[in-house]
């Protein structure tokens, strides 16, 4: 294993137990998000570390080549995925935009009191 692969595999697995802790620790609800986008930024380092190979090529037509390849399958993945946590994180924003204009706060522990509190207003009347 090459000191490449083995300070990627380090780094992925911080960055994921970073995002991890944002995501369970943290009741902001854009700090929630931003964790969200460091798990995933973690994974797509994961996926592109695994597809990479030691001594490998460009997989290229060649008649009677004897070459190793490296697999461009997850790097391909990886755009794509790219692409679909970047829109996901825009739609959360968006979605956080309204909880803040409905509620007044981006706070999850505020906007369970909130609704606790409307809730019990509610089977009162």
């Amino acid at each position: 294993m090459s000191l490449f692969a083995t300070f990627n595999s380090i780094a992925f697995v911080v960055i994921m137990m970073i995002g991890l802790y944002t995501l369970i620790a943290r009741q902001n609800l854009v700090k929630k998000t931003l964790g969200l986008g460091l798990f995933q930024t973690g994974i797509f380092l994961m996926y592109i570390t695994l597809g990479v190979r030691d001594g490998g090529s460009a997989p290229i037509l060649q008649e009677g080549a004897d070459l190793a390849y490296s697999n461009p399958l997850p790097h391909v993945l990886i755009l794509t995925a790219i692409v679909v946590s970047l829109s996901t994180m825009a739609v959360a924003l968006a979605l956080i935009i309204g909880v803040r204009e409905e509620y007044g706060t981006i706070e999850a522990d505020e906007i369970a009191t909130i609704d606790r509190a409307e809730a019990e207003e509610g089977h009162e009347a």
